[in-house]
């Protein structure tokens, strides 16, 4: 079991344990607070945080079986901590496992090894690092660093003291991009990412286009809520999210039941997924309406029936104001709680549909 603490002067511990916990219970984690004592839990039982409160301090003990959930932990309560005690401005500088490290550990420098066109408006890119075990998990979202054109060698944030990353200065910094490995090979140390390319590029696309052999980008992570098993699945998306739903796809067992819900612009954008048999895929057409200005995806969504045992998980990843509508949809007209369904914003309208992948 990897460990690490922090202690924090202050006289009102008391009320800051209460508001971390109650803030972190908001956002679905597994908080609570009882007497100035404080528990906050990964989920998986991938660690948990402790808080105490004395009369001149705040102690935090963290516990984890693994790098990555002693990592999210740090830098989820010194998040936290800094916030609600941000009058204080208070110092959270932990000591134990992996404190002493000159590298963040969910960060790997990555080299492009080939580029390859799956459909005209889709590139696949395949990247080559070391170590990267990590990311063969079930989490399926990574960070993309992008360093600032001339910056040569590229400069990668380090570890601060609070667990949190420390990034360069704002010319020299990585811009970032949420992507989903679309297929790893950790033994190989090389892992593929797909890019939506777009008539005006944005950072992610624009440096996809562009993309040759021996290109370097920075990769953090993994991250993302893992998708819970269930006898029915329901998923859906845009083009941006089909490397999520292919990956979910690949690791559902053999009798799952379901359908996915695919909104391309047409025929020349399908994809082969590999799916159980029991999965029905549908793929939607726009056919020249714009990508998340219509409502084909969401009637679709709305549409498909679930069955009555509730045994379901329902997913989707598309723009911000149809993830939200669709949340909104499952949540309150369907009654299915958080563990039961997952609406992701992969990108945002006046953003372009560079955001994510």
């Amino acid at each position: 079991m990897l460990k690490a603490e922090a202690t924090i002067p202050t006289t009102a511990g008391l009320s800051y344990v209460a508001a971390v916990c109650a803030r972190l219970a908001q956002s679905d984690f597994d908080a609570r607070a009882e007497a100035g004592r404080g528990r906050v839990a990964l989920v998986d039982d991938l660690g948990t945080g402790t808080l105490e409160a004395a009369p001149d301090r705040l102690h935090v003990r963290l516990e984890s079986r693994t790098e990555q959930g002693l990592s999210v932990l740090k830098f989820l309560l010194s998040a936290q901590i800094e916030e609600v005690a941000a009058a204080e401005h208070p110092e959270v500088v932990w000591s134990g496992d992996g404190c002493d490290s000159a590298d963040l550990p969910s960060l790997r420098e990555m080299t492009v090894r080939r580029v390859a066109d799956v459909t005209p408006h889709v590139r696949r890119i395949t990247l080559t690092g070391q170590d990267l075990v990590r990311f063969e998990g079930d989490s399926l979202h990574v960070r993309l660093l992008f360093p600032p054109e001339g910056v040569h060698p590229p400069e990668w944030p380090k570890p601060g003291k609070n667990g949190r990353p420390v990034w360069p200065p704002e010319d020299r910094r990585p811009v970032q991009r949420v992507y989903t490995i679309r297929r790893i090979d950790a033994s190989a140390g090389e892992l593929d990412i797909d890019f939506v390319l777009h008539a005006a590029p944005g950072i992610a696309s624009g440096w996809a286009a562009g993309a040759r052999p021996g290109a370097v980008i920075g990769l953090m992570g993994p991250g993302g809520r893992e998708v819970r098993p269930a006898a029915h699945v329901l998923l859906a998306g845009d083009e941006t999210a089909i490397p999520a739903m292919a990956r979910i796809l690949a690791r559902l067992p053999e009798d799952t039941a379901g359908q996915v819900l695919i909104e391309v612009e047409d025929e020349r954008e399908v994809q082969s997924l590999a799916h159980p048999a029991g999965i029905t895929l549908l793929w939607l057409f726009r056919r020249g309406r714009e990508p998340g200005r219509n409502d084909l995806l969401a009637d679709a969504v709305m549409s498909a029936p679930l069955p009555e045992h509730g045994d379901v998980f329902c997913w989707l990843g598309a723009e911000e104001a149809i993830a939200r509508r669709i949340r909104s949809y499952w949540r309150e007209e369907k009654g299915l709680d958080r563990a039961r369904c997952l609406a992701v914003g992969y990108w945002k309208h006046a953003l372009t549909l560079d955001e994510g992948g």
